[in-house]
This record gives structure tokens, C-alpha cells and sequence, in this order.
């Protein structure tokens, strides 16, 4: 037996008060669909916004990485200042380089200050002095760079970031992958729990199914009775979820305090309005999911 069409979306908005009363209003169908739709969207505003906040923070470093280069010099401390002013003066000369500025004692001593302590006695240990370039957006020649390093700077060495930069850009992008992989399965997993509640709440409700059909109901109007309401329960559920989440995000410390990644889960700009998609998104997979439950079920009915 072929099934009236019950993906009618008007008619399943517009509802039905006869048809309303087919479904139980209460029961662990209702506790089940409205946990699991609430679960499923708190958990998918989290792997949004962590999606969006490493493909930002890599953004950012990616910029920085691919303007900023380094120049390391290492020569004994009675040449160290020539050096550093012979490389400085070759810096300045190169075409696509913007800015460039030899590091002070402090900022050096706070680089190395995380792997060796606060106390490191850098007058005493041969640590190489370090200039930092930032290049226009133009650039400049590598190649030609280190030529005239190696002639005029022989303790010179460039550093350009690039083995730093490409692990960064392929692992934001695999996290921006599988963040959108766990928004696609946490959808799948909605829409089987869905499924099986709405499975459960046919087969309970069979003899009631088989009375409507004796007084003339048709499988289309009783169908549409139960997708109309889990496809609201499932809407109800996923709101309430999607309000916790950004509540938590909320709560999560700005990134201005901080430049830690874990502090910047916050939406931003236009991103504020994906978490907005999140309840009618899921409403439409537990319409869909539903549906499909609803004409298998009661095209096994006799």
C-alpha cells in the first residue's frame, strides 16, 4: 500500500486539533526527544564554535607567519654588534622588506623564559641575537636575501617560517573538517533517536491507529499527526539547547584577556548567526526522519 505524501510542511505547521489528540502528550517519547534534540544542539553550537575559533586563531597565525621572518646570528660576543649592524644594513637595503628591528635582551630573555625558566643568565650563555622582518605585501627575493647574508653577514641565518606556517594551515583545516563531520554526525544521531522514538510511540499506539482507520482515518492524517509533533518536540528541544550553549560560550573568557586559543570560542561578526540555524535544522531532520518512520510503521500496520 502506497502512503499519502505526509512531508506536507504547511499542513504539518497549520495542525490539526483532532489529529493532535492520535499522539500521547506525554511519556518517555516526549522526555526522550526533547533530551536528545537539547543534547544534540548544545553539542553542535560547541563543535561550531570551536570550528570557527581554530580556523580564525590559524587565520591569524598564518598572516603573521607569512610576514614576519626571522634572522638569526650567531658570532662570537666581541663581533656579535657588528654583525647584527652589518645584517641590519642589508635588511634595510632588500626591496619587499617593510620593517626590521633587531630584538632587545628582554624580549629574547622572554622568548626562551617558558622552556628555561625567568632566571636564565642570557650574558653568560652564547644566545644567538635575533632580528625580526616584517615584508611587505609585495615580499622579497628569498634566494637573493640569503646570498647576500651568507657574502656580507657569514653568522646569518634566514628563517622564513614556512616549515612553522604549513602544519599550522593543514591542521586548521583538518579541524575545520572534522568539525563540520561531528555537526554532520550529531544530525545523523538526531535523526535516528528521533526515529526510534517515533518507532516506539507507533507500535504503542497501534490499536488506537487501528481504530481511527476503522472509523474512516486515513494513514496520510495520522501520520502527519505524529510528525507534526516531533517535529516540534525536536524544535522545543534543540531552542532550549542552543540558548545553554551560547549561554556557556558566554560565560567561556573573552579572548582579549587572553591570546590562549581557548579563550576565543566566542562567535563573531556574522558567525552569530549560524548558531540560529541550529533549531530549524534540526526540526527539519526530525520532519524528515519522522516521515519516513511514519510510512513504514503503518504501511506494516494491518
Amino acid at each position: 500500500m502506497r502512503l499519502p505524501d505526509v512531508t506536507n510542511l504547511r499542513g504539518m505547521l497549520a495542525g490539526d486539533g483532532a489529529a493532535d489528540r492520535v499522539v500521547p502528550p506525554a511519556g518517555f517519547t516526549v522526555r526522550l526527544v526533547l533530551f536528545t534534540a537539547a543534547a544534540m544542539a548544545f553539542l553542535t553550537i560547541f563543535a561550531l564554535a570551536l570550528s570557527l575559533a581554530a580556523g580564525r586563531l590559524a587565520d591569524r597565525w598564518g598572516d603573521e607567519l607569512a610576514r614576519a621572518s626571522t634572522v638569526r646570528i650567531s658570532a662570537p660576543a666581541d663581533q656579535m654588534q657588528a654583525q647584527t649592524a652589518a645584517a641590519l644594513r642589508v635588511l634595510q637595503q632588500t626591496p619587499g622588506v617593510g620593517a626590521v628591528r633587531a630584538l632587545s635582551e628582554e624580549e629574547q630573555r622572554a622568548l626562551l623564559e617558558p622552556w628555561f625558566g625567568p632566571d636564565l643568565p642570557l650574558d653568560t650563555l652564547p644566545v644567538p641575537q635575533l632580528i625580526e622582518i616584517i615584508e611587505t605585501p609585495e615580499g622579497y627575493d628569498s634566494d637573493g636575501l640569503r646570498l647576500r647574508l651568507q657574502a656580507e653577514v657569514p653568522g646569518a641565518v634566514l628563517d622564513e617560517h614556512t616549515r612553522w606556517r604549513k602544519p599550522l594551515v593543514t591542521a586548521a583545516d583538518r579541524l575545520r573538517l572534522l568539525g563540520w563531520a561531528a555537526i554532520l554526525l550529531i544530525g545523523a544521531a538526531t535523526g535516528a533517536m528521533v526515529t526510534l522514538a517515533a518507532n516506539a510511540a507507533l507500535a504503542a499506539n497501534a490499536q488506537v491507529i487501528a481504530v481511527l482507520r476503522l472509523v474512516g482515518a486515513t494513514d496520510g492524517y495520522i501520520a502527519t499527526a505524529f510528525v507534526r509533533r516531533f517535529t516540534l518536540r525536536t524544535l522545543t528541544g534543540a531552542a532550549i539547547g542552543t540558548v545553554l550553549g551560547l549561554l556557556a560560550l558566554w560565560l567561556m573568557p573573552a579572548s582579549g584577556e587572553t591570546a590562549g586559543f581557548l579563550t576565543g570560542l566566542q562567535f563573531q561578526g556574522w558567525h552569530w548567526l549560524w548558531p540560529f540555524l541550529v533549531p530549524p535544522l534540526a526540526a527539519i531532520v526530525a520532519f524528515l526522519a519522522t516521515g519516513a518512520a511514519a510510512r513504514r510503521v503503518l504501511g506494516g500496520l494491518t
